[in-house]
Order: structure tokens, then sequence, then C-alpha cells
């Protein structure tokens, strides 16, 4: 019989600052005494899916999760801090607006994403990883993808209290799963987790922050800036709808490029288990949470079409640019991993 051991918690050090933004966000934090934060002007002009900004933006953001190292957890409600995360939210969230088209209403935008291509997609991180994806790419993935999958179902958890009836219903019978039904060892973070160890990589909450793009780091920020304000709630619905719909023919795809890669169980495990659960879960988001909303309050419909196309556009980008690395033979990461182009350590 398996036992499970829970980890003893480490908060992540802080991620070493990409610009000015970020250099003064980490300044601050890390500064216990008064200390101003970065000029506003400087955050309006920042390049909104920049490295810069999503980093500052990511750093504030984990204020409300894990933290950091050597930060004092009552920094997460700072006024300084909260006054320029609004300034970096309404750059990032402009941009998105702006970028984002808005003419298909909620039902649209999911039906959308129930249509699978015929054959292979040239465009997709999960087709190209089935048929070409080699070991070094697929370890590559699951280290960017440990933003998210670390805390997998975290951001999601906020929309609950803004939930009424149905939809809160089965938004937290989804969540129980996702959080393991009431076994530890059966987390989905810790799955991944269990993946990344299969993969050789580290397990750490927030460890490979310094490699990711900015790309990575903008569609993690995506969700808590859904998730952080009541304003947004159908956006975060339309989010974890569409991470709903697209993870079992997505994940099916992982989990047969990890078996043609000769990744371990737990590697496998992690994708296999999401096949089965979102498949189900799919039917549950669309009917009941989505429904469930729009029938209680039917003026978000469009906010819920953005969360879903905003989702869309950002994974998008993040696709676009591993594949592009990726065929040209080099690493997307900022720092490659042992065993990949451009590394000088073999893999472990």
């Amino acid at each position: 019989m398996t036992v499970f051991v829970e980890s003893r918690l480490l908060s992540p050090e802080l991620p070493a600052p990409r610009g000015d933004l970020s250099d003064a966000v980490a300044a601050a934090l890390l500064y216990d005494g008064p200390v101003a934060p970065p000029r506003e002007q400087q955050a309006e002009r920042a390049d909104p899916y920049g490295d810069d900004l999503q980093l500052a933006l990511y750093i504030l953001y984990e204020l409300h999760y894990q933290g950091f190292q050597g930060v004092p957890d009552e920094r997460e409600w700072d006024p300084r801090l909260l006054t320029l995360r609004h300034t970096l939210e309404q750059r990032f969230l402009q941009a998105l607006r702006a970028d984002v088209p808005s003419d298909q209403s909620a039902e649209e935008a999911l039906a959308a994403l129930l249509v699978e291509p015929v054959g292979h997609d040239e465009s997709s991180v999960s087709h190209h990883l089935q048929r070409d994806g080699e070991l070094w790419q697929l370890r590559e993935y699951a280290a960017l993808r440990s933003l998210y999958h670390l805390k997998e179902a975290d951001p999601h958890a906020w929309v609950i209290p803004r939930l009424h009836g149905r939809a809160k219903a089965a938004m937290v019978a989804i969540e129980y799963d996702e959080f393991g039904a009431g076994r530890p060892e059966e987390i989905h973070a810790r799955l991944f987790a269990d993946l990344m160890a299969d993969l050789g990589l580290e397990t750490a909450y927030g460890h490979y922050v310094d490699a990711v793009p900015a790309e990575a780091l903008a569609s993690v920020n995506l969700m808590s800036l859904f998730g952080l304000h009541r304003a947004l709630r159908g956006a975060l619905v339309g989010h974890f709808a569409s991470v709903e719909v697209t993870s079992s023919p997505g994940s099916r795809r992982l989990a047969n490029a990890l078996r043609r890669a000769g990744a371990g169980p737990a590697a496998q495990r992690f994708y296999d288990e999401h096949v089965e659960a979102d498949a189900v879960h799919e039917q549950v988001v669309r009917r009941d949470v989505v429904g469930g909303l729009l029938s209680a309050e039917p003026a978000l419909d469009a906010d819920v079409a953005f969360g879903v196309r905003a989702t869309g556009f950002l994974e998008d980008r993040l696709g676009a640019r591993l594949l592009d690395d990726w065929r040209r033979g080099r690493s997307a990461l900022r720092a490659p991993l042992p065993g990949a182009p451009g590394s000088d350590a073999p893999a472990a």
C-alpha cells in the first residue's frame, strides 16, 4: 500500500526581475521600511504582454497564494502595492479587450471549442507533442505548465462565494474532484508533481518561474486577474469552462505523447486522469456552471464569452512561441533544462 506523506510547505524565493517594474516590486517587498512602488507612468507605458509587466503582476498575485521567502504575509494587502497592481491589471485588461473579439455569445464561444480538427493540427502544441514531440520538449512543457498545475483549481475557487444555486453547487462538485475528493494523494496538483518527478524535474512550487517566457506568465496571470475581482466573475467562469471543455482531448494527446516518449507511469497518469474526469466535467460546467450563472445573471453573457476567448488568445500566443522555438531546434525556456538544446548539462 502506498502511504502519502505530506511535504513541508516552503514558499519560493522571489524571482529575478526582468525590468524596472518587476525590479521595483521585488525591492518593495524585500525592504521593510516605507518604499514607493514604481511610478504609474512606467506601468502605463509597459508592454502589456511583456516580461517586465507580466512578472511584476505574477509577483503581486503570488502574495495571495504561497507568498515568498523573506516577504511578510502582511504585504499581501499593502495599499501601495494594490494601487500598482490595479494599474498593471488595467494595462493588461485593456490590451485583452482590444485584442479579443467580442462578436460571440457565451454559447457560441463554447461551441467553437467543441470542434476538434480533423487530423493533425500544425498550430496545436498537444498535436505536435503527440506526433513529433521529443522528451526534452515534454519536460519543457511540464516545467512551464507547473506555474499553474502546482496550484491547479486554486484560482477558480475564488469564484465560489460569488455564485449561487445551481452554478455554485456544480462548481463545488468539480472543484472537489480537482482537490482529490478528500484524498490528499489524489489532489491534481500532487499528481502533477508526481508527473514532474517522473520527468526528472524539480517539484517545488514556483521553481521554474525564472525560466518561463512572458507568454506563460500571461496565461497564468489571467486566472488571478479574473479570480481576484468579483466584477470579472463571469470571465472567470468562462476561463474555467474553456479549460474543462478543451482538457479531455488535449490530455489524451499528451498522455499518448508521454507514452511514446517512454515517460514513467506517474507522468502518464496525470493526463489519463484528466481524460476521464474532464470529459464529465465538460458536461457539468456547460450545463450547470455556465448555464446556472447565466440563468441567474443573464447580463454576464458577454463576460463569460470574453473569458473563453481571452483564454484562447493567450494560449494561442504561448503555443505559437513554443512551436516556433521547438521547430527551430531551440529551447522555449529562458534557461534551458539539462538535455535541451543550448544546455551544457545532460538530462538527468
